[in-house]
């Protein structure tokens, strides 16, 4: 009895040889399907799913509509609105094209539009522990002014026209644990603008510079022109302050009286714009 136990034990304890084989072929055709489908999946993401990114990251105010092709290599419209429920929204004159290309830890992206970029804008995007960095190219990029007024108030209601110019200098956002900080300059230069609260038509040119840093600083100035625009700001957290004033040509005051009571409290012949 012991003996025919033992030769039973035997031979369950130790499945014939090539059953474990025959199954082997089996799972790594399972694993290598399910591998190939998410390669596959992750290659030809559409670019839908980019612009719904963007979409949720900005709170509905910057979109990118009709998206074709895919995440790594598409293009798309790109939309500037109010946010939500907003009626508010311009379009760029000519489709927004990008190519994402993944490295060891990054990942570089070219941004393009016949419009606006005499040649690509380049960057390097970095992630993190909680954290991403953003590294842009030395860049220049030209924008129709009136695209702003898609972002709603105040915008909407100065409704300026002319062209926005747009330059980077050393260039590097970073975003960690919730703060955002930047470094490097960022240029807006507003050429020949005008608005419909003024008949005068141009207003004048105007420059913009962003100094990053800890908490990045503002400094506004009048290129030329009869409205006359100065300033100074502060980004304190996700606050900004700001001190200015705008002031007009003494033969042009009356023609710019009422931008100036809408720009800021009057004082004298002066107006004077405070916020945050």
């Amino acid at each position: 009895m012991s003996l025919r136990s033992s030769r039973f034990s035997s031979q369950t304890a130790h499945p014939p040889r090539g059953l474990g084989a025959r199954h082997s072929p089996r799972r790594w055709a399972i694993g290598g399907a399910l591998l190939g489908g998410l390669l596959t999946g992750a290659i030809f993401a559409p670019a839908a799913w980019l612009a719904a990114g963007v979409q949720s990251a900005t709170a509905g105010q910057v979109q990118l509509q009709e998206a074709r092709g895919t995440v790594w290599n598409g293009s798309a419209r790109l939309v500037l609105t109010g946010g939500k429920d907003s009626r508010d929204a311009t379009t760029l004159p000519t489709r927004l094209s990008w190519t994402l290309r993944p490295g060891f830890g990054s990942a570089s992206l070219t941004l393009q539009s016949d419009c606006c970029t005499s040649t690509p804008v380049l960057a390097q995007l970095t992630p993190g522990w909680n954290a991403m960095t953003l590294r842009v190219s030395d860049s220049a990029l030209q924008l129709p002014a009136d695209m702003l007024a898609g972002l709603g108030t105040p915008w909407n209601t100065v409704a300026l026209q002319g062209q926005l110019r747009l330059s980077t200098s050393g260039l590097v956002l970073q975003y960690r644990a919730g703060r955002a900080t930047s470094q490097g300059l960022t240029r807006l230069e507003a050429l020949a603008v005008s608005s419909r609260l003024s008949p005068l038509k141009p207003l004048g040119s105007y420059r913009l510079d962003i100094q990053g840093g800890d908490n990045a600083q503002l400094h506004l100035s009048t290129l030329n022109g009869d409205l006359h625009l100065s300033g100074q700001g502060q980004w304190v957290g996700s606050r900004l302050h700001f001190n200015g004033e705008a002031s007009a040509s003494p033969e042009r005051e009356a023609a710019l009286s009422n931008l100036l009571n809408i720009l800021g409290r009057r004082q004298g012949t002066r107006s004077i714009i405070t916020f945050g």
